[in-house]
């Protein structure tokens, strides 16, 4: 459902990412690790068609997004990090707002409103400026814009950073209920939410890819999945 096929970007002499090269199945729920700096939010950008890769290609539900994007957009919800929301509207006219500019019937676009809000749980702040909110509200809001038009496949960058504990518990919960139904790549450099989630990690450091397997094997790699984490982002290729 996400190729990632020799995906490469380069900045000049900089290469942001260098040959990666990883596949998503149905169904599956995939961590995307790699310290700062280490391509991560480039790749998810590539996949998505948001930006272009100087080299390779990607494909989303078998739409290739550079030649195809359209469509694979339709099979795509994306939360970027930070995703950016509209200050002065509110969830209520944001949302509407996304299902019209998606072409959602009327019928079908409420139906789908009172399903994010549901899933999301915004129904205590619907009509309240997102620019009131707080950051875990934000991010649910993000998140249902994300789930409106009923996507196969979700990519998502960092979608706990900044929240607090209860606040992650909130998304973690969310995402658990999403991945009996979708295909998720999780991006987030908190290493309990990996153990907790993913059926397999894929990670990167310096544009490169370093590890794709299963997070038990990950294990193996190190101590424990921090010091695993520690010794391939140090160079060391698994």
């Amino acid at each position: 459902m996400i190729e990632a096929v020799g995906l490469s970007k380069f900045y000049g002499p900089f290469a942001a990412t260098r040959d990666v090269t990883f596949s998503v199945g149905e169904g599956e729920l995939v961590a995307f690790l790699g310290p700062n700096g280490a391509g991560k939010s480039t790749t998810m950008k590539m996949l998505t068609g948001y930006i272009a890769p100087s080299e390779g290609f990607a494909r989303i539900a078998g739409h290739n997004m550079m030649e195809d994007r359209i469509e694979g957009s339709k099979r795509l919800g994306y939360l970027p990090e930070n995703g950016p929301l509209y200050p002065e509207m509110t969830p209520a006219s944001m949302l509407d707002f996304f299902a019209e500019a998606r072409g959602l019937s009327s019928v079908y676009k409420k139906q789908r409103i009172e399903a994010v809000v549901e899933i999301c749980d915004l129904s205590t702040v619907m009509y309240k400026p997102t620019s009131k909110l707080s950051k875990g509200f934000k991010q649910r809001v993000g998140m249902a814009q994300a789930l409106l038009h009923e996507p196969d496949v979700l990519i998502m960058d960092e979608p706990t950073a900044g929240l607090d504990p209860n606040q992650i518990r909130g998304v973690r919960a969310t995402l658990r209920k999403l991945s009996e139904t979708k295909t998720i790549l999780l991006s987030t450099h908190i290493l309990q939410e990996v153990e907790a989630m993913a059926d397999r990690v894929v990670m990167i450091n310096e544009g490169r890819l370093v590890y794709d397997g299963s997070v038990e094997g990950l294990r193996k790699s190190g101590a424990n999945i921090d010091e695993a984490f520690h010794t391939l982002t140090r160079g060391v290729t698994v």
